[in-house]
């Protein structure tokens, strides 16, 4: 049975207990072919091990067994909230991680500029992860130009990925992505999903032909593609559902806007995975709920790299102590989604989960990876149910009923 948001907001009551969730982004993966071992299996962590030796494991749907997340609804989930009533699309959460000032009927979509070849053909969606400053200097080529009356705002994010706001009347998301999701074939036409988003998708296939022509000189990054356009939704926070005082600390702009859309006070941090860890213990004092996320970790099975996966996860586990030895009441590990190295993208694949309390009954999971999991007391749940053991464990729930 599925537990709302009303019901929650009833029976939840503020303590001083502390809850800190561990997201390391991509993390669950599959066999490598040559060893027979998922990054997990492979990679040595002994404080993850003892961990979960000390607590309860288990699997986690994001949304439903068979059905890949994407990062925003994987979080979401994580979250305590339902990922398919609180759906968001991708460019609203990359504007409000920049702090772009959205109004009312702007609609924004996540862009990414990548390599096309003569014919056309996407030879790679990231244009070789461009560095920073030539996406700026690329946006402002693309920035400022007036469609059809459509006010066109077209911002840098990071490497290769930026931002562009669409801002004018009459404009709906409900388009289609011209991001094909992989290589080797062309940028699809932006089709319009009901007849109100004709103007909406019309303009932004206008958008995409003049960008086509400015960035035909440049190498690597001659063409753009667009996906997850959307408007700024009103979701309750997390505040109001859970009487938390949440924070969150991310390296990367699309997180803080997921956080910001809950309502978490976003915490400034360095790029590395132990800067993070030293965040949360420089703040730890100040709020009750901790969302500390890892990105490298998605970043490395993206590219197919198995080695720099593992990498990062024993790199995890090593920075892991400057959380436990904080002593949290409830400490949860687990991830938006799989990214296997062999696959080189998100998976369907349920992700491994720990769950770390006083008063949580242990089980007899001694590791911390997929197979193990697999063997867990929690047994296979959907993510959005973590929060509400998280919230459980922290002693934040008054008991249903009389």
């Amino acid at each position: 049975m599925d537990v709302d948001l009303k019901l929650l907001k009833e029976i939840t009551r503020p303590s001083p207990s502390k809850i800190v969730l561990l997201v390391i982004d991509g993390l669950g993966g599959l066999p490598n072919p040559k060893t027979g071992k998922t990054e997990l299996e492979t990679a040595n962590t002994p404080n993850l091990d003892g961990l979960a030796t000390k607590g309860i494991c288990g699997l986690a749907d994001l949304i439903s067994p068979g059905i890949t997340p994407g990062s925003a609804p994987g979080h979401m989930a994580l979250f305590g909230y339902d990922p398919v009533s609180f759906s968001v699309g991708r460019g609203v959460l990359e504007a409000i991680g920049i702090d772009f000032n959205l109004n009312p009927g702007d609609i924004a979509a996540r862009g990414n500029f990548c390599t096309v070849d003569e014919g056309g053909l996407i030879t790679d969606r990231r244009a070789g992860r461009i560095p920073t400053e030539k996406c700026t200097q690329l946006c402002q080529l693309l920035d400022g130009l007036l469609i059809d009356r459509v006010k066109v705002f077209v911002r840098s994010v990071r490497e290769h990925r930026f931002i562009v706001v669409f801002r004018g009347g009459g404009l709906s998301p409900l388009v289609s992505d011209s991001d094909p999701q992989q290589v080797g074939i062309s940028p699809k036409v932006i089709t319009a999903l009901n007849q109100d988003a004709e103007k909406m998708a019309g303009t932004a296939n206008k958008f995409v032909a003049q960008a086509k022509v400015v960035l035909a000189k440049e190498h690597p990054a001659n063409m753009v593609i667009l996906r997850g356009f959307s408007e700024h939704p009103n979701f309750p926070t997390m505040s109001e559902i859970y009487k938390l005082k949440p924070a969150a600390i991310a390296s990367y702009p699309m997180y803080w806007g997921l956080a910001k859309l809950v309502g978490m006070e976003i915490l400034e941090t360095g790029t590395s995975i132990e800067d993070e860890f030293l965040t949360l213990k420089e703040n730890y004092n100040s709020f009750d709920f901790f969302f500390l996320h890892v990105k490298q970790s998605d970043e490395a099975g993206e590219d197919g790299d198995f080695d720099r996966k593992v990498r990062v996860i024993e790199q995890v586990d090593k920075a892991l102590s400057g959380l436990t030895s904080l002593e949290p009441d409830v400490i949860v590990v687990s991830g938006d989604h799989s990214t296997p190295a062999v696959l080189g993208g998100h998976s369907w694949h349920p992700v491994p989960v720990l769950l770390y309390s006083k008063y949580c009954r242990r089980d007899k999971v001694m590791e911390f990876h997929e197979q193990a999991c697999l063997t867990g007391g929690l047994g296979r749940l959907q993510a959005k149910q973590i929060m509400i053991l998280a919230m459980a464990n922290a002693l934040k729930l008054t008991k249903f009923g009389a």
